[in-house]
This record gives structure tokens, C-alpha cells and sequence, in this order.
């Protein structure tokens, strides 16, 4: 088995826990990609297991159970950790019991309130975290709301730096965006949370019991699925269905362990 490069992948027939990001990996938006039902079947078929792993913020676990159902998808609950998830966990563990203010959809907040955290969406002398999501329900307001807050003395935190999200006709801006304009506007910036930091994986082998050695990281960013599979010692495979394309993995300093097209040459390679 080789991968785009040539180079022997041989030990991709090995893993057991397949880490998979999902926008611009395994779907575009609303559209499943081509090959990725045979891929995840060949997954289960040879004793493995797969994990969502996403840093888009903006839904809720169950909203993703949801889609990926209605895409054919055989997925659980126990089959995600997004950065949702993670945010809530480091806060939990970092800042009990503080106030939450939240830039980010009705999901985002609804998931956050039912982990146990206090969250507020309106500006709080209370709040003493601010926390900025991939807000596809922004508004003037929000913004506004949310450089009030980082006028005061608090904690600021994003769920995930991603630049951009892959739809259907190209990109929208995510949540590393939105903390670049809120930087312009306020000078600060934010703690990130999810990918490329290795809280996600580390937390899901964990979960687990897997090694690192164990699993593989599939994902279509260099600055995060690439670089967290680097940060958690876990290897990392880029395909090119997303976001970065060939010039940015010649010509940057981020590098994968192996190279595809997309899921299905993936599949193709492994039979």
C-alpha cells in the first residue's frame, strides 16, 4: 500500500482507532463524499473503530448524530468528541464554577449548559470567561456584546482556530476569523482550544485505551488535523478534498506522514 508520494502506508492496515475530522474529510456541508461509506464499512469490517473528531463548534453532538444519520452514516453519540465537548471539559477542569459568556449558536450554548457549566449570551458583570464559537447564527449585536466583555478583566477562549469552512460553494469564515476581526476590534486574543492542541485526541485515546501508536488522524487542514496528530504523537494523514492543497503541503513547514486524494482512495489502497 502507498500513499500519494509512493511512500510504503503499509501501516495504516494496522490501526485500530481511526480519528476522523469531517467538514472537507468525510463531507462537504450537506454532501457525503464519495467512497466514505465503504471506507467507514472497511474500518468496522477489519476490527477497527472510528471517531468523529471535529472542530466545528457550531453544532451540538446530537445535531451531528442527526446528519450523518440522514447521510447513512452508522454513528452513536459515543462516536464524537468535538471541541465543544473539549471546551467544556478544560473549562470544567480549569475554572469551576465561573460564569461563561458565549459568542456562538444555540447549540453551542444549549450543549454547554447541560455539561454543568453557568452561561450567559448577554454581557454579565458575573461572567468572568468569554468564550467565542464557530457562530453561524452572528449577529451585529453579538459582536457588539462581545467586545464589551473583553473590554473587562476575563478569561478568553475560542473552541478552534480554523480559518474557514468548507460548504458547498467554497468557504465561509470559522471561528479563527471571527477572533481575528475581535482582535482588530478589541487587541486581544483568545486561548484555543480544540485542534491543534492535543486535548481532543489525548481525551478520546483515553476514552478508549488505545496507544498512539494504535491511531491515525485523517483530516484535511494542516494547521490543525496534520498539526494535532504531530502535538499528540498519533500519525497523521491529510487528503486533499478540503482545505489544503499540494502547494500548501511542498511548501509549508507542516507535514503529513501520508498523502491522499480523499477517504476513498484511502479505501481503495486498504483493500
Amino acid at each position: 500500500m502507498t500513499d500519494f508520494y509512493g511512500r510504503c502506508a503499509d501501516i495504516l492496515k494496522r490501526k485500530k482507532l481511526w480519528l476522523l475530522d469531517m467538514d472537507g474529510t468525510i463531507y462537504n456541508e450537506n454532501e457525503i463524499f464519495d467512497g466514505t461509506l465503504d471506507f467507514l464499512q472497511q474500518i468496522k469490517d477489519h476490527g477497527g473503530r472510528y471517531i468523529f473528531i471535529t472542530n466545528n463548534s457550531s453544532k451540538s453532538v446530537n445535531d451531528y448524530v442527526e446528519k450523518v444519520t440522514r447521510m447513512g452514516i452508522q454513528a452513536g453519540f459515543e462516536d464524537f468528541y468535538t471541541s465543544s465537548q473539549a471546551t467544556a471539559m478544560y473549562i470544567r477542569e480549569n475554572y469551576p464554577g465561573q460564569t461563561v459568556y458565549c459568542m456562538g449558536t444555540r447549540s453551542l450554548v444549549t450543549e454547554l449548559r447541560e455539561s454543568g457549566l453557568t452561561v450567559v449570551t448577554e454581557p454579565d458583570e458575573n461572567a468572568s470567561i468569554v468564550l467565542i464559537g464557530f457562530d453561524t447564527e452572528n449577529t451585529s449585536e453579538k459582536i457588539r456584546n462581545t467586545c464589551i466583555m473583553l473590554g473587562r478583566d476575563v478569561v478568553y477562549l475560542a473552541t478552534n482556530p480554523d480559518l474557514v469552512c468548507p460548504v458547498s460553494f467554497g468557504f465561509i469564515p470559522d471561528c479563527g476569523s471571527m477572533s481575528i476581526m475581535l482582535k482588530n476590534a478589541t487587541g486581544k486574543e483568545p486561548f484555543f482550544i480544540g485542534k491543534p492542541e492535543p486535548i481532543m485526541v489525548d481525551c478520546v485515546l483515553k476514552n478508549t485505551g488505545c496507544l498512539p501508536e494504535e491511531a491515525v488522524i485523517v483530516g484535511d487542514r494542516l494547521y490543525t488535523d496534520i498539526a494535532t496528530g504531530k502535538n499528540a504523537g498519533v500519525d497523521a494523514v491529510c487528503v486533499l478534498s478540503g482545505e489544503a492543497t499540494l502547494s500548501d503541503i511542498e511548501e509549508g513547514d507542516i507535514k503529513p506522514d501520508f498523502l491522499f486524494r480523499d477517504v476513498k482512495e484511502i479505501w481503495e489502497k486498504l483493500r
